[in-house]
């Protein structure tokens, strides 16, 4: 009985252990677990906790805005909805990828993929419309919500589109302005946390959005918003005229290098980028390069006379408008013989140039050329600019020296002549190209402010001094230039019509070619200088039927809106013109070269045009009255005549008269009044 007594005491004794240590075990490992769960895998889960009452979403920050050279904007960031979705709140997603495909107009099972992926966070559609946006919201669906986001829109919509460019979807410079600057424009937030709410709404706390973090910078162009609607409406307008495949136009500043409008066509909406394509957005005054044709040749008359190679009142054999150059013939569209500089340029000589070019050598017209800036880039602020095309000197020959002196086998860029005709313009100096004016802060403060950069002195003042008179005889009666005059200031100026190159062998086309015109106004101190480039003109390729009208309407409206006051005339055939053209008269006489207009005029007072009979290589002029320009333009063309145009409106008076024999090629002078009534020159 005792021992049983002992052996109880025993086991009892055991079990009291036993028990201790399960209690004292416990103890243990509740207490290891709490400092485990508090202390060793607090991080861990408090990222689990967050993660049910927090959302992360990633935010588009507020880019800067974009402004013309007085404020007007460019571009602005307008507030939009967008719709996202957490699928692990989603209760069923075929569901809600059936409810909302009708709405965002997207495919369902698409949307059914999205709903049902793994993910916290996925986007149903971005920047969605009110109508759109409200139509989710009634919906009501679990696991669905809305974000406020920023979106790039451009209230000018086409306006300067090319230089602006755009921003994607991720809020992120894609072309022009907008690609060149991204960094300046962006700001630095991608990303806000908030609360969520008992229906899963995001509760954004207060600040997340200051402006130091997702405001970015904003950058004022030299571009005038008003110049620049009235420079893309006449390019529209001249491209269609001619039925073109393309155009540009840029105007500068001549004496500071700003850009005042730099326009392209076809061009495109930038709110709008699905409906166009590359060949739309292509900045074609940065990007095309082509060759200048009779243009080129101001800067080798500028260049020539620069040098002492040339003196301004010598002259030069012309050849009677054809020369043999070694196995290749030049030919000027005028049987010229002894002209000064002035009359090369007037009557765009191109053997007068071919002449020039071989008393420099081609060592020296490289180096005129290069310094005037061809070759090179001008680094104005645009993405991808052209260098152009301008091979060494030691791989010039001597037929190579004499094409690129007027303008052949050279390629150049808009923004490469206008810079480069700048320097005529301004006295000799080579002037930076600006397209931005300033970059500021959310709050005003200036960052970066470009102001006037001249690269290189080119030629001396004297020598821009005359050439600039030397470019205003374009623009006077008898010059290539005539249809650029405009009334009320004097125009320096000069035309090009140039055959593309086809195949790598560098072959004419003899049906496609780059219309210009290029000059400065006033020239008596030059305000702004405009280059027009018209690329395959159908139904003319004349510069200066095709391109210099349009540099004289947008010259008009643009000095005229910067208080610029006429204090010029016109001079149709001004003293010193007639001097010289009637010098120009007796000297063909005397070679025998003028077409005999004299027998034909006494005749056709005894007979009607039509009895006179045709000569080979003749047409008979067209009756071009009560006609439009454009439909002049193409009657001309068909009978492979060249047109004279003054004034405006419909053809009121034509010279020669209908029916009378004229030799293809000659010019017919046409008179425009808009009410179709003819006044004569005032």
């Amino acid at each position: 009985m005792l021992l049983l007594t002992r052996d109880r005491r025993f086991w009892i004794r055991i079990r009291i252990c036993f028990i201790v240590s399960l209690m004292m075990a416990g103890t243990i490992a509740v207490g290891w677990g709490a400092w485990s769960l508090g202390v060793v895998r607090q991080k861990e889960l408090s990222d689990i906790a967050r993660e049910q009452y927090i959302r992360r979403i990633s935010v588009s920050a507020r880019r800067g805005l974009i402004t013309d050279r007085y404020g007007e904007e460019l571009a602005v960031e307008v507030e939009v909805d967008s719709i996202y979705a957490d699928p692990r709140e989603v209760k069923n997603a075929g569901y809600a990828a059936k409810k909302l495909a009708s709405v965002l107009d997207r495919e369902q099972d698409v949307l059914q993929r999205r709903l049902s992926s793994r993910k916290h966070f996925v986007w149903l559609k971005r920047r969605v419309s009110p109508s759109e946006s409200t139509k989710v919201k009634a919906m009501k669906l679990k696991g669905v919500h809305i974000v406020k986001e920023s979106k790039r829109f451009y209230p000018s919509r086409e306006l300067a589109a090319h230089v602006v460019g755009f921003a994607g979807m991720d809020s992120r410079g894609l072309e022009g302005v907008e690609r060149l600057f991204d960094d300046q424009l962006k700001g630095n937030q991608d990303a806000a946390s908030g609360l969520a709410d008992a229906q899963g709404n995001i509760v954004f706390s207060k600040g997340v959005f200051g402006a130091d973090k997702v405001v970015g910078n904003n950058i004022m162009l030299t571009i005038d918003r008003n110049l620049q609607f009235e420079v893309e409406e006449e390019l529209k307008n001249t491209v269609r005229l001619f039925q073109a495949k393309s155009g540009q136009i840029v105007v500068m500043d001549p004496n500071s290098g700003d850009v005042l409008a730099m326009a392209s066509y076809p061009t495109y909406n930038l709110n709008d980028i699905t409906s166009s394509n590359p060949d739309k957005r292509r900045n074609r005054a940065v990007l095309d390069v082509y060759e200048p044709g009779s243009t080129m040749k101001v800067f080798t008359l500028a260049a020539a006379i620069n040098s002492g190679v040339l003196r301004p009142n010598e002259k030069i054999f012309c050849e009677k408008g054809r020369m043999e150059f070694y196995d290749v013939v030049l030919h000027d569209d005028h049987r010229d013989g002894w002209l000064n500089p002035t009359q090369c340029l007037k009557r765009s000589s191109n053997i007068c140039f071919a002449k020039i070019a071989g008393r420099m050598g081609s060592k020296r017209l490289y180096r005129y050329m290069r310094r005037f800036g061809f070759g090179e880039k001008t680094n104005v602020q645009v993405p991808y600019e052209m260098r152009g095309l301008l091979q060494h000197h030691n791989e010039w020959s001597e037929f190579l020296t004499a094409t690129i002196a007027f303008g052949q086998g050279i390629g150049v860029t808009g923004i490469q002549m206008a810079t480069a005709l700048s320097t005529i313009a301004n006295g000799g100096k080579l002037m930076k190209p600006n397209l931005i004016r300033k970059v500021t802060d959310a709050e005003g403060e200036i960052i970066l402010e470009n102001t006037p950069t001249v690269r290189r002195r080119v030629i001396s003042r004297r020598t821009a001094r005359l050439v600039t008179d030397m470019m205003t005889a374009v623009t006077e009666e008898g010059g290539t230039g005539s249809e650029a005059a405009l009334e009320g200031y004097l125009v320096a100026g000069k035309t090009g019509t140039a055959q593309k190159s086809t195949g790598a062998h560098g072959y004419r086309d003899k049906e496609k070619f780059v219309a210009s015109f290029f000059g400065f106004v006033p020239a008596d101190n030059p305000r702004m200088v405009i280059s027009v480039v018209i690329d395959e003109p159908l139904v003319s390729y004349y510069g200066g039927t095709v391109a210099a009208p349009a540099l004289r309407r947008i010259a008009d409206k643009a000095l005229r809106d910067m208080g610029v006051t006429p204090n010029f005339t016109v001079r149709r055939g001004n003293p010193a013109s007639k001097a010289e053209d009637a010098e120009l008269s007796t000297e063909r006489e005397q070679e025998g070269t003028v077409v005999e207009n004299t027998a034909v005029n006494e005749q056709a007072a005894m007979i009607t045009p039509a009895e006179i009979p045709l000569k080979k290589g003749q047409v008979r002029t067209p009756k071009l009255i009560g006609l439009p320009m454009g439909l002049v333009v193409s009657e001309l063309a068909e009978f492979e005549l060249r047109p004279l145009f003054f004034g405006t409106g419909v053809a009121a008076e034509q010279t020669p008269a209908p029916g009378v024999p004229i030799d293809k090629g000659e010019y017919v002078q046409v008179n425009f009044s808009p009410n179709g009534e003819y006044e004569g020159n005032q």
